[in-house]
């Protein structure tokens, strides 16, 4: 299973993708705004990768590994995930996110992917909702969620502070397709 787009293909992460998922997760600047810290050694990437596999087997979705088509490099990770346990009262929902190397930022990659995420989601797995979380602070993934048409629904409680809540339904998205 693999998603593309102009400049981007969307894959099922892999045990070699663990040095440049490595590079990404113990960034500070990367993490700055999710509850885990940077990570310390390259096996925390490796059980981040055999986590989300685990997720493909268990739910038939998680993250892709975002590969630039020009450099043919990780830069990223973006998709949907299948939410198990509850976030601000919702339970058994799909999650989009996405989170990129520095820099790569600026260049409209989390746009881009996750604009194939949810057409995916939207028109393959026929979803009537996807939802989304960003820090309150993080005024950069709140603006590309915005952009993407999901509508902030509230706020609530993190253990690293507030993050707004926001859901985008099927008959809202503005996809090109």
């Amino acid at each position: 299973m693999q998603l593309e787009t102009e400049r981007l293909i969307l894959r099922k992460f892999e045990a070699d993708d663990a040095e440049r998922l490595f590079l990404l997760d113990s960034d500070p600047e990367v993490v700055k705004y999710v509850c885990t810290p940077p990570a310390k050694d390259i096996s925390e990437s490796e059980n981040v990768i055999k986590m989300i596999q685990q997720q493909y087997e268990d739910n038939g979705v998680g993250r892709f590994a975002v590969i630039e088509k020009k450099s043919n490099l990780l830069i990223g990770w973006s998709g949907l995930k299948f939410i198990t346990t509850e976030i601000n009262g919702y339970k058994n929902i799909y999650d989009l996110g996405y989170r990129f190397i520095p820099e790569f930022w600026g260049q409209g990659y989390a746009i881009e992917s996750a604009k194939a995420s949810l057409d995916f989601g939207f028109y393959d797995l026929d979803l009537p909702v996807i939802y989304a979380c960003a820090h309150s602070e993080n005024t950069g993934s709140n603006h590309i969620l915005s952009k993407l048409g999901f509508e902030n629904k509230g706020e609530f409680e993190e253990p690293d502070g507030i993050c707004f809540w926001y859901e985008l339904k099927r008959e809202k998205y503005n996809s090109k397709k």
